[in-house]
């Protein structure tokens, strides 16, 4: 049967509701099905079918539905789903949110095409995350160890730098010490022109566009397309992963603006709200964009993803942050006392975690995660003894505890403090954490092992 005899016809537009139209007797139109919507005047705009019903089937246009006439327009079904092409060649390319190439160099010549929607990844097949994955960023590296397939959100907040801190992931993460393909995925949902501009000279500047990957969904494109950005990072991230051997770091800035879009969507549709008038569903839908990220046995290829989350007043407890950290194994926490402290990047360590950290020390070195747990006790510590400072006084002090809140300073000036385009490898990571450590008495160091202490903290 030729394709075209699938097409199928219609002018039967009951309703244009927001990002939404609706179309009335049609008895065939399958869930996902894309669809071309044909206006009396200007542009054919694209949608895909949503809902169906025996009385409506609902479809969201991805281009919006402004000017459309109920009377005029013609919607036809194409008889297939959203799906991209796909190859190598997508490495280096600049492509729009359903991933359409913008950038002046023509079509993807395609080895394949692939459904956006993906395909799960069977949780008998899936390998545990392992190894390191560098950042060069002493808060992540040093303190919150990112694997291979992991999920590892940052959680950030209004007027913090998280753009300069994705820009720097993006081109600074590397597979240290192995002769691997790697490749960066970054997806932008609801930036402004000029934050797509800065993160696009900097992966120029820094010369690892030709191994990456980014895509571009604009605040004043519509918000149907940015529900469909991520879906697209993801799969070409599964292609390059899974058919090319690659290790893939996916980067989704920001899912706030992913799910304020669902959300819109969601009103449009007139479903019952959830917490916050975001819909019932939103822990489903968000999972079935992180759980798309991981390893699978007996392929050489990962999918590592980390997704920005901004925090509206900073509130962890939002719906977004809230369900993201119970999908993902840990978080990164940028802190807005340490920002106006002038720390960069603002990592807090204490609120932040990588659940996976024991198994990527493993491939890192032997006192990484003593050190780790040592620098956490003493700076926890001398969080304890700033809050007591604020009580009593800095004249009800014990000298031990001075010293602890000279550590704290310390430990936030020199370790977590680093340039925005400074790459620290892991030794020189650690070295600074040792080199920390001097500044306590030998006998408060009970996280590390004797064999430990000898190797590394030496006979001072």
């Amino acid at each position: 049967m030729k394709l075209q005899q699938l097409y199928r016809y219609f002018k039967t537009v009951r309703e244009v509701k927001g990002p939404l139209l609706y179309l009335e007797r049609v008895y065939d139109a399958k869930l996902g099905e894309l669809v071309e919507v044909i206006p009396p005047r200007g542009e054919i705009r694209r949608g895909s079918v949503i809902e169906t019903s025996l009385e409506y089937t609902t479809i969201q246009v991805f281009e919006g539905t402004e000017g459309l006439d109920t009377e005029k327009t013609v919607v036809k079904l194409l008889g297939r789903t959203i799906k991209i092409p796909v190859s190598e060649d997508l490495l280096g390319r600049l492509l729009n949110g359903i991933g359409e190439p913008i950038d002046g160099r023509g079509d993807v010549i395609p080895e394949d095409y692939v459904d956006v929607e993906g395909m799960p990844i069977n949780p008998t097949a899936r390998e545990y995350p392992r190894e390191f994955i560098e950042t060069g960023i002493s808060g992540i590296d040093g303190m919150n160890t990112l694997s291979r397939g992991q999920k590892l959100p940052i959680f950030t907040g209004s007027g913090l730098p998280h753009n300069s801190l994705v820009a720097q992931i993006a081109t600074q993460s590397k597979i240290p010490g192995e002769k691997t393909s790697f490749a960066v995925v970054l997806a932008t949902m609801g930036v402004t022109h000029s934050d797509a501009k800065f993160f696009e000279e900097r992966l120029r500047k820094a010369g690892v566009m030709e191994h990456s990957v980014f895509i571009v969904n604009l605040a004043d494109d519509p918000p149907i397309e940015r529900i469909i950005t991520p879906r697209v990072a993801l799969s070409i991230a599964e292609y390059l992963a899974f058919q090319r051997d690659y290790h893939v770091l996916v980067i989704l800035t920001d899912m706030l603006n992913y799910a304020e879009a669902l959300r819109e969507v969601s009103s449009a549709r007139e479903e019952i709200p959830g917490r916050r008038s975001f819909p019932a569903y939103l822990y489903t839908d968000l999972a079935s964009i992180y759980e798309r990220c991981g390893r699978i046995k007996k392929r050489r290829g990962s999918i590592t993803l980390m997704p920005i989350v901004t925090m509206p007043n900073d509130d962890i407890t939002h719906p977004v942050p809230d369900l993201t950290g119970y999908i993902t194994e840990g978080q990164i926490v940028l802190d807005r006392s340490l920002y106006h402290k002038g720390i960069y990047p603002p990592i807090n360590v204490l609120p932040s975690l990588s659940r996976l950290m024991k198994e990527a020390v493993k491939s890192t070195r032997d006192d990484h995660l003593y050190l780790s747990n040592q620098l956490y006790a003493a700076y926890s510590r001398a969080q304890e003894i700033r809050d007591i400072l604020m009580v009593v006084g800095e004249e009800a002090l014990e000298k031990r505890d001075k010293i602890y809140l000279s550590f704290g300073e310390k430990f936030e000036k020199r370790f977590v403090k680093q340039g925005e385009f400074e790459d620290r490898s892991l030794d020189e990571t650690l070295q600074i954490g040792w080199d920390l450590l001097h500044m306590l008495p030998r006998e408060e160091l009970t996280r590390i092992p004797p064999e430990i202490m000898e190797k590394y903290y030496g006979g001072v």
